[in-house]
């Protein structure tokens, strides 16, 4: 039972976005947003809270307020961040900032005991307006967490979440959290101090009742405090002027090594913490505004505000363009291959809900198999994400055979066997064989899933579903579809994807359908560098700082090099020779240089540690002799390659649409976040001035940088790709 159903029955009724009861002196007061669902934050929510504390306030017969959720599981996801997004400048954005802020110094004031009840997700300004509270209770719900997410959009917390978060848990804690984005379930916030209380689910509304009493009354226990090694850690850093002084300095060290300067918020919370600590609460919020402001017109926010929304977007998006088709009812699922990527796959699934049978060639494999489903589901308990009992629910669902039995009803099957044609063939007539109504995705990577379809006595009902590894980590799936594809196949594994939590884009078939068709050029590019003489560090440094997670030549290692020779392959196929790969990568493969799979491709490995081996150039042209590149060339002509590339795609219609092919780039293959996508990034660069550095390289390199079509088109126009 959610703790909203827990409400007694003698409410006063529904008041815009809350719903409010008195009895025995105490006020419950129910957030719940019509037609949203999870609550969030805007102008009315907080003028109508604040008109109900006026009432509550001059009501003798009310002694405390309890604020909780009226929504299932969660209580409240924050701030709408387009109220953020449409500040046309740093006063405006810094208004809304302080408007925040004085509506929380309100409830701070509030005469009255005022306990908060938190149940779900309670981020952004949801734990901003709960750090305002009296008193704070959360659920031990694995689905409580409490964080503040605001530096992932670019900007910091602007409800007094700078100022409160250090006086709660101390200084350390409070950067953690803010500069991290990372979000703490109810026994760390306990632990923290960030809440006083944590309780079952069931026991949340009438617990948080009985403290408020309590609380009117006099009767209220000192707030709970960290323990010991957190006090050390306060004595000897945050309680001297020295110790603070190094605190902060090595935050902003750690920062800078993460973001490498691209994304400004985590240090100006920095900034924001120590000044509120300086120089007091007050001077501490007007900074915090001000801050805030400047921030959130500034260009990384407004793309990374640009991807939130494009992926709001996507979880409401079916798939289809057809609004009256239905996806299929899915109660059973089944993977083909229980590898990395099937067992990843697998996990994700009954996590979802869904029951799950795996197909492997023998016992062994099937049991290896269940096991690494099984060691990922153990990894989430020791995460606290859930615990035991929903571990062993959730293992299960998931059984193993090495035949077809169990499978013959499964309503979707996912292959995830390696990249050969012939043998997603073979399996895909062996399915159709036992249950010739079910679903069949492949998971490939690079296969048309047109060739794949081409065994099927049912091609309507072929797909392609792309995961990207590690499965339980990447956030982005790739439903590939044919001409022949069945609308209400589409929309069940787009419906499906979002079962298992993924970011879905729809992309039409062809070799290497969107993500790993922009990939392969980037890649290529890479490899042609060092072909002509370029260091392996000096490239991977090179993207690194433009803003990619890890350079070209470590994501190939990481890949595996024959792996990325075998795509590179279907891609040189499909597109001839814009497409040629590097020759000398043929040279390294052959020579047993794999990648970190068996510790040696471009980079040796040992346990984590990697460095170059410099006998790797010995086979590449100019052997040893390797030259310099300025960073500024390395970018441009490996991230080019992969921007003018999307705009192919879009031009042929293999992706839907730009927003569908900057959120790909980005949660698919980690383009920049803040500079938006491939499509942002040509609209900010200037779709004339693009095209001209475009043809340029392609005067200097060749056909393999002629402009895609509609770049020229929109170049020569000065047409952006987003908006007009």
């Amino acid at each position: 039972m959610s703790p909203a159903t827990a409400v007694a029955t003698a409410t006063e009724g529904r008041q815009g976005n809350f719903r409010a009861e008195v009895a025995e002196g105490v006020a419950t007061v129910l957030l719940d947003v019509p037609g949203e669902t999870l609550n969030v934050l805007g102008a009315d929510v907080a003028e109508e809270f604040a008109a109900l504390l006026s009432r509550f306030e001059a009501d003798p017969a009310v002694l405390g307020v309890v604020l909780a959720s009226g929504k299932k599981d969660s209580f409240i996801a924050g701030a709408r961040i387009d109220l953020f997004q449409a500040a046309r400048t740093a006063a405006d954005a810094e208004a809304l900032s302080r408007g925040a802020q004085a509506r929380f110094d309100a409830v701070e004031r509030f005469p009255k005991p005022l306990v908060v009840g938190i149940h779900g997700v309670c981020l952004g300004g949801g734990l901003e307006w709960s750090m305002a509270c009296t008193w704070r209770i959360a659920s031990d719900d694995p689905r409580t967490q409490l964080g503040l997410p605001e530096t992932q959009i670019g900007v910091i917390p602007g409800a007094g979440g700078t100022q409160r978060l250090p006086r709660l848990v101390g200084v350390q804690a409070a950067l953690d959290m803010i500069c991290s984005a990372r979000k703490v379930t109810a026994r760390k916030a306990l632990s923290l101090g960030l809440v006083d209380e944590v309780v079952p689910p069931a026991l949340l509304l009438a617990v948080a009742r009985e403290r408020a009493r309590e609380l009117a009354g006099g009767r209220r226990r000192p707030r709970r405090r960290p323990g010991a090694g957190h006090a050390l850690v306060q004595a000897a850093l945050e309680g001297n002027p020295l110790g603070r002084g190094l605190l902060f300095w090595k935050a902003r060290q750690a920062v800078r090594q993460r973001t490498r300067g691209h994304y400004p918020a985590p240090e100006r919370a920095v900034d924001a913490v120590e000044h509120g600590l300086r120089h007091g609460m007050a001077e501490g919020l007007a900074f915090e505004a001000r801050a805030f402001g400047e921030l959130a017109v500034s260009d990384v926010a407004q793309r990374l505000m640009e991807i939130f929304f494009a992926e709001t977007a996507l979880r409401r998006d079916t798939g289809v363009d057809h609004p009256g088709v239905k996806a299929r009812e899915v109660s059973r699922v089944g993977v083909l291959g229980g590898g990395l990527m099937g067992a990843g796959i697998a996990g994700v699934t009954v996590q979802a809900g869904l029951p799950v049978r795996i197909r492997e060639r023998d016992d062994a494999a099937a049991a290896r198999a269940l096991q690494s489903v099984r060691a990922a589901q153990d990894d989430r308990v020791r995460r606290r994400s859930i615990d035991r009992l929903e571990r062993d629910a959730t293992m299960r669902l998931v059984t193993a055979t090495t035949g077809w039995s169990g499978l013959e009803g499964v309503d979707l099957v996912i292959e995830a066997v390696f990249e050969d044609l012939e043998l997603k063939r073979e399996l895909l007539r062996g399915f159709e064989a036992v249950n010739g109504a079910g679903i069949f995705a492949s998971n490939t990577s690079s296969i048309p899933i047109a060739r794949i379809a081409e065994a099927s006595a049912h091609p309507e009902t072929v797909l392609g579903m792309h995961y990207f590894s590690p499965v339980a980590r990447m956030p982005l799936l790739e439903v590939i579809v044919t001409d022949r594809t069945a609308p209400e196949v589409i929309a069940t594994a787009v419906a499906v994807g979002k079962r298992q939590k993924k970011t879905v884009i729809v992309v039409r078939d062809g070799p290497g359908f969107y993500t790993s068709r922009i990939l392969v050029p980037y890649m290529n590019e890479a490899a042609l560098l060092l072909v002509e003489g370029a260091r392996v560090e000096d490239v991977d440094r090179a993207l690194v700082d433009f803003g990619f997670p890890v350079g070209p030549v470590t994501l190939l290692d990481e890949v595996g090099l024959d792996v990325g020779e075998k795509v590179a392959t279907v891609l040189h196929q499909g597109f001839g020779e814009r497409m040629a790969p590097a020759a000398s990568l043929h040279q390294v493969v052959a020579a047993g240089r794999l990648g970190r799979k068996n510790g040696k491709g471009f980079y040796t490995y040992d346990g984590r540690r990697k460095r170059v081996d410099p006998t790797v150039y010995d086979l590449l042209p100019g052997g040893r002799a390797r030259k310099a590149f300025a960073p500024a060339e390395i970018q441009e002509r490996v991230a080019l390659s992969m921007v003018n590339e999307a705009v192919r795609c879009l031009s042929e219609g293999i992706v839907r649409s730009p927003r569908d092919g900057d959120v790909g780039a980005v949660f698919g293959l980690g383009f920049p976040p803040f500079r938006g996508g491939p499509f942002r990034f040509a609209d900010a660069a200037g779709t004339g001035a693009l095209l001209d550095r475009v043809k340029a390289l392609a005067d200097r390199y060749g056909a393999r940088f002629e402009p895609a079509p509609l770049l020229a088109e929109r170049g020569a126009a000065g047409r952006p790709f987003h908006g007009r």
